[in-house]
């Protein structure tokens, strides 16, 4: 990656936070991300298709409707990028390469729907929907059903027929995903064949829709990084449940007296916050930057109530670390469970 060409690149968070996205003047070439865009030809040629999606750079990942092309995040294209995503969400999305490639033939299968007009057909809107349906703000997935594959987190192609789609090709096109053992006894499978089928019926035939374009270019985009991140931080924000000081007093005593020699349960948390929000994360979906505000308030909670770390280190994590998980489950599934952001 290029590393000395950009004077930003030198700056302190603070400043570079002030820099305007246009003025990052960063590009898909002459990066990591090309090799990867490669990749993702040679995967597309190998099935046979002659869509070849075009990359640029923007603020966010996605595939427009009207020319077949893949928007990649600025963050992705230099190293200082990456290390200030990660500082201000965590996660840094598309960051190593199998993930990168796995947004990648989600965005493909966008592509080559919009190149060859799939969403008219009527066997793909009745496997698939309608791709006419108004787009969520919101959706709610049902994590057990298996009418959909599962390649991208939080189940994501329950959003929206479109994403149901991307995401059933993004699973066919993979090398070696083994999708017809993976998914054998599913009802996802008829999606699967279909899509194989419809791929070979396409196969070497000329797209529909060639018009390159570059829509929402970082060289357009006017707001600052600072202004960029306060938008993106509050998409993952929502309001935390206060139902777990039981919980809490459970697996960490709240007698400072008998106990006063012991770590502060604040303390233990701060200590261990990122190994476990990392797990969590790993295991239910969520982001991040969402369960920080729920470690936030849980280590505010402990501070109010005095409560201490008591017994083993590593059975108080594994007990915390189901602690929050189950948390984070109720507070996506339960009965007042948020609503996940279609994005």
């Amino acid at each position: 990656m290029p590393r000395d060409r950009f004077a930003w690149a030198a700056l302190p968070d603070d400043a570079l936070l002030q820099v305007r996205l246009k003025d990052l003047h960063v590009t898909v070439e002459g990066t990591w991300l090309e090799d990867c865009l490669q990749t993702l030809h040679d995967e597309l040629a190998q099935a046979g298709l002659r869509v070849r999606p075009h990359a640029w750079i923007s603020s966010e990942w996605f595939s427009p409707e009207n020319t077949p092309g893949i928007a990649v995040p600025f963050y992705l294209a230099h190293p200082r990028l990456m290390r200030l995503e990660r500082k201000m969400i965590i996660d840094v999305e598309g960051g190593t390469w199998a993930e990168c490639m796995a947004i990648l033939r989600h965005e493909a299968g966008h592509a080559v729907q919009h190149a060859y007009a799939l969403g008219r057909r009527r066997q793909w809107q009745r496997l698939f929907g309608p791709s006419s349906r108004r787009y969520p703000r919101y959706y709610r997935p049902n994590p057990a059903s298996r009418n959909f594959v599962q390649h991208l987190r939080l189940w994501y192609a329950q959003s929206h027929p479109d994403e149901d789609f991307a995401e059933t090709f993004a699973v066919w096109l993979r090398p070696r995903s083994n999708w017809r053992t993976r998914y054998a006894g599913w009802p996802a499978l008829k999606k699967l064949e279909y899509v194989d089928a419809l791929m070979g019926e396409i196969a070497q035939a000329r797209p529909l829709l060639r018009h390159v374009e570059r829509v929402d270019p970082l060289s357009r985009l006017t707001e600052t990084l600072g202004e960029h991140y306060r938008r993106k931080q509050a998409l993952y924000a929502f309001d935390t449940p206060k139902t777990y000081d039981r919980d809490l007093r459970r697996l960490f005593p709240a007698d400072p007296t008998r106990h006063r020699r012991s770590e502060t349960a604040s303390s233990f948390l701060r200590r261990h916050r990122a190994r476990v929000r990392k797990l969590v994360a790993t295991w239910t979906g969520e982001y991040q930057l969402t369960l920080d505000a729920v470690l936030d308030d849980m280590s505010a909670r402990c501070r109010e109530l005095n409560l201490r770390a008591v017994g083993p280190e590593q059975k108080l994590v594994m007990n915390f670390t189901v602690l929050l998980t189950a948390e984070t489950m109720h507070a996506l599934f339960g009965p007042s469970r948020r609503r996940w952001i279609a994005l």
